[in-house]
């Protein structure tokens, strides 16, 4: 069995390979669609998945990426790891979908991942999180929007639901928030998709 000083760094090594699979690709080409990073928004994601226009896929993409995220906390879970390496594990499971080995390092933008993995680190937090980007997302129909907001508001929950967290889930807001860069600035110009 693997000590402690190397089933940590193990635990957060798979976690980021768990993230580094390719979900929408997957799926597209399991379903006969076309690769998504060449259309749409070009995002490997569930939102641009539904964008082209195939909701089970969109929903499988979904299924999938939020599923890798919560087997990625699971695995540190159930090993009886410290708060702190179970967030790691979180951090290293976004980091793989935003940058996966398995996909040339052009992932998507994470939030599947993430309430994924918020699942189980914390489901008080998800369920604010999730009525925060679904309220936003069905007002505006603009999925970027509720997922920047959703991840500005992250740091204070995590302060007041799961302080433990606190570290690993701003850093996780923070990414988040810096790959919808281009989407802020398409928020600011007026030209965001919607879906």
């Amino acid at each position: 069995m693997l000590t402690d000083s190397l089933l940590e760094p193990a635990l957060i090594s798979l976690a980021y390979l768990l993230g580094s699979v390719p979900t929408a690709l997957l799926v597209c080409n399991s379903m006969g669609i076309a690769d998504p990073r060449q259309q749409g928004s070009g995002n490997p994601g569930a939102t641009n998945v539904l964008r082209i226009g195939n909701p089970v896929a969109a929903a499988l993409t979904f299924l999938g990426d939020s599923g890798k995220g919560a087997l990625a906390v699971s695995l540190a879970i159930i090993t009886d790891q410290p708060p702190g390496i179970t967030g790691l594990c979180a951090l290293a499971a976004v980091l793989g979908h935003l940058f996966p080995m398995f996909g040339a390092y052009r992932g998507g933008k994470g939030i599947a991942t993430f309430f994924g993995c918020m699942l189980l680190l914390s489901w008080p937090l998800l369920l604010i999180q999730l009525s925060c980007w679904l309220i936003l997302a069905g007002t505006t129909r603009i999925a970027s929007l509720a997922s920047v907001v959703m991840a500005l508001i992250t740091p204070l929950l995590a302060w007041w639901l799961t302080p433990e967290l606190l570290s690993p889930l701003a850093l996780i807001a923070l990414l988040l928030i810096a790959r919808h860069r281009l989407n802020l600035l398409r928020l600011f110009q007026g030209q965001e998709s919607r879906f």
